[in-house]
């Protein structure tokens, strides 16, 4: 029998939940993108991603290049609208590290948004440079939204621990 893994109990363990799991999958792209730059087949690579898409235990997250920017999109969107003006009330001797955090999101943004533009210049017959493009996307956006998640588990990661809920405003 398959045990289920226990629900988080505060919100810095759910976190932690969704960014091992951004985590994992950024690896798996990353891997592709250097097989696509080996000249793998788009066939395996469009195999490999769709098996990408179908697993994730906590939300199903279907994910391609294109699907994995679009969740960290998502993810940023509901850290900026909820989670950090949240922090920022609870704990503003964190106001820095907030700031910082959305600037981070602006430039994670940014970075997604030419991964995704590499992305749909991937097929059958991309060329080496079309392959190289997406590599180098998916290379910078993983060195840069590691370091960022990463700070963000530090710096708010207190604060999210003693909260088993939003606070209320």
């Amino acid at each position: 029998m398959t045990q289920t893994p226990a629900a988080p109990e505060t919100l810095y363990d759910e976190l932690r939940l969704v960014h091992s799991m951004l985590r994992r999958d950024l690896r798996t792209c990353r891997d592709l993108a250097e097989a696509a730059v080996a000249g793998a087949p788009a066939d395996e690579i469009r195999a490999e991603l769709d098996r990408l898409a179908n697993r994730g235990p906590l939300f199903q997250l279907k994910v391609t290049c294109l699907r994995y920017c679009h969740v960290v999109h998502a993810h940023h969107g509901i850290e900026d609208a909820m989670l950090l003006p949240a922090v920022r009330r609870a704990a503003p001797h964190l106001g820095e590290a907030v700031d910082r955090l959305e600037a981070d999101h602006r430039t994670v943004s940014d970075l997604l948004d030419e991964v995704e533009s590499a992305a749909d210049r991937l097929d059958a017959r991309a060329d080496a440079a079309v392959r190289s493009r997406l590599s180098k996307a998916l290379a910078t956006l993983s060195d840069h939204l590691l370091e960022h998640l990463d700070f963000e588990e530090e710096s708010i990661g207190p604060v999210l621990q003693t909260w088993s809920q939003w606070p209320r405003s």
